[in-house]
């Protein structure tokens, strides 16, 4: 674990190589799995062409279906099991999610085909960013601090369209393991579009996503990409596991007033996310305006997560 830097328009963790599964603390599958889990990820990311072509022509459920179907088999197809507690709202929401890996994307998308918000960067990506850019992927452009403005009123003009918005507010992954305080993103939920919620009148809904490996049944990393980590290494550490499951849990939902406070808001959602109280007796006053409406869901308390910057 390394010093967690500050900064406000491009947070980082301080996870390193050592927030990682040591050698042979995972369960592995052999060789000639691991390949043909390779061969059908490859399938499936090729299989997102079509699925680009036909998304602007579907009609709204068929859309959301094709997506969400794609989301899972290429899960799937990378040797994941997804697992889903509790239930979205039927209406639009922004759905607020704690940061791990590029499988994230994939299981928020599985579980709630929506609208996502990410780095520009990600456009350039093959295929991934065809299909990011024909879902309607809200695109954060980073190197212009100016105009983050505009990309919350895109996501307010994609919620008053009745759309849902998925957004990482940590804006980077990191392991977000036990005893991991000195690896926590500076500032953590950044609370810029948590506006577009408040403009709109939508309720905010968090997820709570977590790797185990059920061959252990203990929580894992092997998912994660963190520090100095490549996208190839992470990879094959995905492709390599045994039996690895992320599950989406989804919290109650948050309801904020006209005059909500941006920042109450985005900590009351990272409490729920993260498990952690949202704030000390004097400020839980000033919460008020953001009620919330809470689910019997069952919430795990393990978690675990690199650094991706996907969103502001």
């Amino acid at each position: 674990m390394t010093a967690v830097p500050r900064d406000l328009w491009r947070p980082s963790s301080g996870c390193d190589d050592g927030c990682l599964p040591a050698a042979g603390e995972v369960p592995t599958v052999p060789v000639a799995r691991r390949a043909l889990r390779l061969v059908a990820a490859l399938g499936m990311l090729l299989a997102g062409i079509p699925v680009v072509l036909l998304l602007p022509v579907l009609p709204t459920r068929e859309r959301q279906g094709l997506l969400s179907g794609w989301a899972r088999a290429t899960a799937r197809a990378f040797g994941v099991r997804l697992v889903v507690k509790g239930r979205l709202p039927r209406r639009r929401a922004l759905l607020v999610a704690n940061h791990v890996s590029w499988l994230d994307i994939l299981a928020v998308l599985a579980v709630a085909p929506t609208r996502m918000v990410a780095k520009r960067e990600i456009r350039s990506w093959p295929v991934v960013g065809l299909l990011a850019a024909a879902a309607g992927t809200v695109f954060v452009d980073r190197a212009r601090p100016l105009a983050l403005p505009r990309t919350v009123g895109r996501v307010a003009d994609a919620l008053r369209a009745g759309r849902s918005v998925a957004v990482f507010p940590e804006g980077t992954t990191w392991c977000a393991g036990k005893d991991a305080a000195d690896c926590r993103p500076g500032g953590g939920f950044r609370p810029a579009t948590f506006q577009a919620a408040i403009d709109t009148g939508s309720p905010v809904v968090p997820l709570r996503l977590t790797y185990r490996c059920a061959a252990t049944g203990s929580t894992t990393t092997a998912a994660a990409f963190l520090g100095a980590d490549t996208l190839l290494r992470s990879v094959a550490r995905v492709v390599a596991a045994r039996e690895l499951v992320v599950s989406v849990t989804i919290a109650g939902a948050l309801h904020p007033a006209r005059d909500a406070d941006r920042r109450l808001l985005a900590r009351a959602a990272e409490s729920a996310v993260h498990l952690v109280p949202a704030a000390g007796a004097g400020a839980r006053g000033r919460l008020r305006p953001v009620p919330t409406v809470t689910t019997a869901v069952p919430v795990p308390t393990r978690l675990a997560g690199r650094e991706l910057d996907l969103a502001a």
